[in-house]
């Protein structure tokens, strides 16, 4: 009796583990045919480099989207704009 609780015992770590192994392959699989997608740049008006838009400080001013590299940036650009 002892012996057949035990061989249920081992059977069901077995599964789990198995489960676990195959779980982590098509998981492995799914992201590796993932292709990156391209990060898009956007150019600062004041100080014209280029930045990630994802990461750039945005403001609307007069019904146009801009994209600063920073705040000190948009701040001069700002008062520059009210000159």
């Amino acid at each position: 009796m002892v012996r057949f609780v035990l061989f249920i015992l081992f059977l069901l770590l077995f599964y789990l583990v198995l489960r676990h192994l195959i779980r982590g392959i098509f998981l492995q699989r799914k992201k590796s045919n993932r292709q990156p997608e391209p990060e898009e740049l956007v150019q600062d008006p004041y100080c014209q480099i280029y930045i990630q838009k994802r990461t750039a400080v945005r403001k609307r001013v007069a019904g146009r989207h801009y994209y600063f590299c920073s705040q000190e940036c948009l701040r001069k650009f700002l008062a520059e704009k009210k000159s």
